[in-house]
Order: structure tokens, then sequence, then C-alpha cells
């Protein structure tokens, strides 16, 4: 038996997976978080075999959770659910340590072959994003996106900060000082070329890492 944990801040995405897993004898759903911080808490009090793991959450977000459980519980395997094949996160997924990558339109039986896969410790990629980067490659294009220039503590800024945190809020979520954050805002309109905060929300919105707002 798998033992699961569903991480996502929306009730109804976990309902749906639940019910989904629920019809399975290999899969057993054993906790919900509606956050990382929560998903971190539950994994340090009861480790599951797998995480299915949203990536745009508020607070420490889908990238910064999977790499804190990786390092928590390194044994504890992690597919990340996104809306969008094209999200901008593969690499930085990987590097988090993620070995699973789905959207949450796939079908239910790629949920089980991914499931089964990375249980057994074997990455797995849906076809829709496989498809989507080959496509790219295909036709000569050049599959990065601005966030491939950032790094990983970089990113947690970024999200955080087009999520609506305030500089104190991402200061002592991510045990920074304020400066530092500072520091890391003026890197991200360097290196993504924007101004201030609220390009940086709009750029998050274009390429579907924020829902929209309002």
């Amino acid at each position: 038996m798998i033992r699961v944990l569903l991480v996502d801040d929306h009730e109804l995405v976990r309902t749906g997976f639940r019910h989904i897993l629920a019809g399975s004898d290999e899969v057993k759903v054993v906790g919900e978080a509606k956050s990382g911080e929560e998903a971190l808490t539950m994994v340090r009090s009861s480790p599951p075999d797998l995480v299915l793991m949203d990536v745009s959450m508020p607070g420490i977000g889908g990238i910064e959770a999977t790499r804190k459980i990786k390092r928590l519980h390194p044994s504890v395997q992690i597919i990340v659910i996104t809306v969008h094949a094209d999200t901008p996160f593969p690499e930085q997924l990987h590097d988090a340590g993620a070995l699973g990558y789905l959207t949450k339109g796939c079908p239910a039986d790629e949920l089980f072959d991914a499931i089964r896969t990375v249980a057994g410790g074997r990455p797995f990629i849906s076809s829709e994003v496989s498809k989507k980067l080959t496509l790219a490659r295909i036709n000569g294009r050049n599959p990065d996106t601005p966030f491939s220039k950032l790094s990983q503590r970089e990113m947690q800024v970024f999200l955080m900060i087009t999520q609506g945190h305030k500089t104190q809020e991402i200061s002592d979520s991510l045990c920074l000082s304020p400066k530092t954050v500072s520091t890391y805002r003026a890197r991200l309109f360097e290196k993504l070329d924007v101004k201030s905060d609220v390009d940086l929300t709009h750029l998050a919105l274009r390429f579907g890492l924020i829902g929209n707002i309002g």
C-alpha cells in the first residue's frame, strides 16, 4: 500500500484527488495539507511514502516545501501537480528533489501510473508536459523561460512577492533578514528586467504561476 499525503490550498482539488485515489487498493490517502508549512508539520510527525504537491500555494510554496521535505525525509517521494503543462518549473523541481511532474488535468490512469512509478524511485513526467518540451526542441525554440535564470532562493522570494507578502513576512518565512530580502528583490528586478513588484506580479500571471487577482 502506497501512503499518500495530498497538499493543495484548494479543498475542492484535494477532494477530487481523494475520491479518485479512493478507488484503488494500491493507494491510501493518509493526510491532507493546505500549505507547504502544514505539509512539513505532517511529514515530521508521520512521514508518508509519497506527496502529491501543488506547486503554487501561499507561504513557502511547492518548490520550497519539496526541498525541505526531501531534506527532512529523503525517502519520501514527491510528485508536483501544476495547472499548466508549460509552467516553467521542471528543472527547479528536479533540483528540489521532486521525481514526478503532472498537470491537474491529467487522466486518472496517468495519475496512478505516476504514483506507482515515483513510489518505486523512478521519475515520471506527464505526457502533456513531455509533449510540450519535445515540440519546443523540434521547432528550435528554447524551452527555457525568464525564470531559468533564477536560483531556488530567488524563485522563493519571487513567488512570495507575487502572492502579496511584505518584506517582513518573507523575512520571517524564509529565515532571512529584511535587508537580504530587499537584495533578492533587486536581483529579481535586474534578472527579469522589471521595475516594480507590480511588474513581477504581471509576469507571474502571464506564465500561469499565480491565479488571476480579484
